[in-house]
């Protein structure tokens, strides 16, 4: 049996296939590996741009910075981050990543859980406009500073 399951997907609610990418307004996503209940991208931010600060019903990441500098907000906490460096973030973690510095950041995210899937952002804070109007009515949107 192989660790990686490269080849389909898993009986669990993976809606990704090896290969798959998209370019986004920050950078770009790689999926590297899908297994039964997880998924493996390889992320690449642009120097200066930052994801959407955001959270997830059905699964959580680990992060692993691998290349440039980062900052991680992780419900309302900072955190700088160097390669080696790693994060874990619950289901339902508010969160969001910059690159800090000249060169892009590039870090591999773990996702686990039942559905693993780009319909499981629940987008809270934008900087290029993809904010649902449920998203602008979410638990956290009203008060948040970040």
């Amino acid at each position: 049996m192989s660790i990686l399951n490269t080849d389909h997907r898993s009986a669990s609610n993976i809606r990704y296939a090896v290969g798959e990418r998209d370019s986004r307004p920050w950078g770009t996503w790689e999926v590297l590996a899908i297994g039964d209940r997880y998924t493996v991208k390889r992320i690449r931010v642009l120097p200066g741009q930052r994801l959407s600060l955001q959270y997830h019903q059905h699964r959580s990441e680990h992060w692993t910075i691998v290349q440039g500098f980062a900052e991680v907000e992780l419900d309302y906490v900072v955190h700088q981050m160097t390669p080696g460096d790693h994060i874990h973030i619950p289901v339902g973690g508010l969160h969001r990543v910059r690159a800090l510095g000249s060169e892009p950041l590039v870090f591999l995210e773990v996702q686990v859980g039942e559905v693993l899937d780009e319909n499981d952002i629940v987008r809270v804070s934008d900087d290029y406009g993809r904010l649902k109007p449920s998203a602008e009515n979410s638990r956290e949107s009203a008060g948040s500073v970040l």
